[in-house]
């Protein structure tokens, strides 16, 4: 939209301009593009002013970039409210999507016919609410995606190897998770790590136990039985979990990494965020599939309920045990969502509400810096210079640095403690 300033506030623009404006953005929109993109530009009156609206539909000939820049440095996409020059696997992702391919169903040409363990196809296949099949045959494999065939030769597919491989770190490394239970909230110790291989769904439940095992547990009776319950919600995170696995990016030679710290979990997911997708429509219950092979099959074998539900069951799951709010970030080439554990939220300040507020900023972040403090509690720098003193004072937190580079963290034998005074 043309005539909105930066508050959102209407200004508009001149009827004199309007027809100049419009005659140059179509000339000038369609000779910097390729390939050539036509868009709609129209105009809205609102009461006596005048709006100039651009709009351009998704296109099937991606990706589009600057003609002067050329498709490796002209190719630009939108992540949350910042556009970027995308990478050469974003890129390369574009360029599936105008094929309507994924990645995941590219043949992976160094692969043999028995790569594939027949053995572990055959029990999904029995697995599924279907008639049971005794064989696996290759109308079948290639019905899934599994194998494709191109000049004579059968090979497997990207998703096929990582589905039901026989050995998928021998194709794809860096195909795997890695687990680390930490001390504290900083990362410098670590209590326990694994790192979990073998095929997606086996790596599902292995990391899913981990993180299971790790975590503090209640339990209650309940007439003559006796139930157990996580400190946080488990459906978040099977949820994160599974989006982990099955919409990161494999095209990014990187692990994906889970980290529990004593106040957070934390998901790191190499790739950004497919399609329509950003940090801002996450509870709209969006659906954009970037591995259609391995969603159809953990769809099938009954571990997603249904698409689009993830991020609404996160927050929803969240919000009904009372915790705090999770956080998700898109940076640039990963997404990392991160689940709060209500242990670290036990310290109580008696006296002071903001106490409680600025050590609330710890919660999501192992440091926090005293410009965070001024812009999430609309504190002048003297006032929050002090509340920071004060909790230094306590024993609660301590600084880390000096100058521009001073942050402050949480004291790490305070982090358990259930009264301060």
């Amino acid at each position: 939209m043309i005539g909105v300033d930066s508050e959102r506030n209407i200004v508009g623009i001149s009827e004199d301009e309007l027809q100049r404006t419009m005659e140059y953005l179509d000339k000038s929109i369609f000779e910097s593009c390729a390939p050539p993109i036509i868009p709609t530009i129209y105009t809205q009156r609102i009461s006596d002013k005048f709006l100039l609206i651009i709009e351009v539909s998704t296109g099937m000939s991606k990706p589009y970039f600057r003609k002067s820049e050329g498709v490796d440095k002209g190719t630009y996409i939108r992540l949350g409210r910042s556009t970027v020059k995308a990478t050469g696997e974003m890129i390369e992702d574009l360029k599936w999507q105008s094929r309507g391919r994924c990645y995941d169903m590219m043949p992976v040409y160094q692969t043999k016919a028995d790569d594939l363990d027949k053995s572990k196809i055959l029990d999904f296949l029995n697995s599924r609410k279907a008639p049971k099949v005794k064989s696996v045959s290759s109308s079948l494999l290639s019905s899934y995606d599994l194998t494709v065939e191109e000049h004579s030769a059968t090979y497997s597919t990207v998703g096929g190897i990582l589905l039901f491989g026989k050995k998928p770190q021998g194709f794809f490394s860096e195909a795997s998770i890695l687990c680390t239970h930490f001390s504290g909230i900083s990362g410098r110790e670590a209590l326990g790590s694994i790192e979990c291989v073998g095929t997606l769904l086996e790596q599902f439940y292995t990391a899913h136990n981990f993180i299971v095992g790790r975590l503090s547990k209640s339990f209650s009776i309940r007439g003559i039985k006796r139930e157990e319950e996580l400190e946080v919600p488990e459906a978040a995170i099977r949820e994160m979990l599974l989006n982990a696995v099955i919409h990161r990016n494999y095209h990014i030679d990187a692990p994906t990494k889970i980290a529990i710290y004593d106040n957070r979990i934390e998901f790191f997911t190499p790739g950004v965020f497919p399609g329509p997708l950003d940090t801002h429509n996450l509870k709209l219950g969006l659906t954009f599939i970037r591995n259609k092979v391995i969603c159809r099959v953990f769809r099938e074998a009954g571990l997603i309920e249904k698409l689009g539900s993830g991020f609404i069951t996160l927050f929803d799951s969240y919000e009904k045990k009372g915790l705090a709010k999770p956080e998700v970030i898109e940076g640039d080439g990963f997404v990392k969502c991160i689940l709060p554990r209500p242990s670290f939220g036990q310290t109580e300040i008696k006296d002071d509400g903001e106490m409680k507020a600025i050590l609330g900023l710890f919660e999501l972040s192992g440091e926090v810096a005293i410009s965070d403090v001024m812009q999430a509690l609309q504190f002048s720098r003297p006032t929050a210079g002090r509340r920071l003193t004060e909790l230094i004072q306590r024993g609660l937190i301590e600084q880390v640095g000096r100058g521009k580079g001073t942050r402050y963290r949480i004291v790490e034998n305070t982090t358990n403690c259930r009264k301060h005074g």
